[in-house]
């Protein structure tokens, strides 16, 4: 997108005091009434600021069309395009099948009682694929376009947002699978499935905390681009991905269950086999833990990120 288009978007800014307008000698050849024309003037805000959505959707055009660019970039002079959004999951989990297959013996394997641990492990593969494929974008989003933000102003916010709504494509497609997955293997959901809606709203809530954070900590500090594949990596394990929670209960004690629930994954990815699998026990207390807490990592990342917003230009 070019830079002037970029500029007839701008029309406001809210990371910046608007001092009222100043008369000033205009250089305009355009004719005027009395000579002078108002003049804006930005200057750096201090301290702590308020989180300002609106000012986010009044750049929705912007947040698109970074959203479809990003999108077109990902499957520009691919061979297999869209695909590549269920390659990486079925892959995943087929070789944890094949291995807990080898090691554990069918019977053992670590899945959801009465389901499939193929339909188990691909269920969970979907929010934590949307997760962890928002943290890596998010978190390179503001280095990505160092351009922009140093020649132009935008809500900042916009960049991490178009990351994980571009992340919301992938998940459509390999939701798509697991339907037809479920299908295949004669899982049927129960009433449950109706708040699926709601848990897909609460993985967008967990990607956009952990993208706005590692965003606002990689452009600061530029060791962070080499962190996040670990954290992505490790947080796999983590969270009951290529495991459920329920193989988990008999083997930690009760404390360790609540460290456990406050990683704000487990709540969400649990929620989906609820919601889609039709396992009978409902989410419990510690669901409720892991959803408090991927609420206030979303409050606290985003008054971290728009409070080093104001530096991003200068060190970036």
């Amino acid at each position: 997108m070019a830079l002037d288009d970029l500029a007839a978007v701008a029309d406001d800014a809210a990371e910046f005091e608007i001092q009222p307008p100043q008369p000033q000698a205009s250089a305009s050849t355009e004719p005027s009434t009395n000579g002078e024309v108002p003049v804006l003037v930005i200057v750096p805000t201090h301290g702590w600021r308020a989180i300002d959505l609106r000012e986010v959707w009044r750049y929705r055009g912007l947040l698109f069309a970074l959203t479809a660019r990003e999108i077109k970039i990902r499957y520009k002079q691919t061979i297999l395009g869209a695909a590549w959004a269920l390659i990486q999951p079925l892959m995943t989990t087929g070789i944890f099948a094949a291995l807990f297959a080898i090691l554990m013996g069918r019977a053992n394997m670590p899945t959801v009682p009465g389901i499939p641990y193929v339909v188990s492990t691909f269920c969970a593969m979907l929010p934590w694929q949307l997760f962890a494929h928002s943290l890596s974008q998010s978190g390179q989003s503001l280095i990505a376009h160092q351009a922009m933000i140093t020649k132009v102003y935008f809500p900042r916010l916009i960049l991490p947002f178009s990351s994980v709504l571009a992340a919301l494509v992938d998940f459509g497609i390999a939701l798509v699978a697991l339907l037809v997955m479920m299908l295949w293997y004669g899982v049927t959901p129960s009433w449950a499935a109706v708040t699926l809606p709601v848990f897909m709203v609460l993985a967008v809530v967990a990607s956009l905390a952990g993208g706005l954070l590692l965003a606002a900590l990689s452009a600061i500090y530029r060791d962070f681009r080499y962190v996040i594949p670990f954290i992505v990596q490790f947080g796999m394990f983590l969270s009951p991905v290529v495991y459920s929670t329920s193989s988990l209960e008999s083997k930690l004690p009760d404390w360790a269950m609540v460290l456990y629930g406050l990683n704000p994954m487990v709540g969400v990815i649990e929620g989906f086999r609820w919601a889609l699998l039709g396992i009978a026990r409902p989410p419990d207390l510690m669901f409720l833990v892991s959803i408090v807490m991927t609420f206030l990592l979303l409050i606290g990342s985003m008054y971290y990120f728009r409070r080093m917003e104001r530096t991003f230009a200068d060190v970036i």
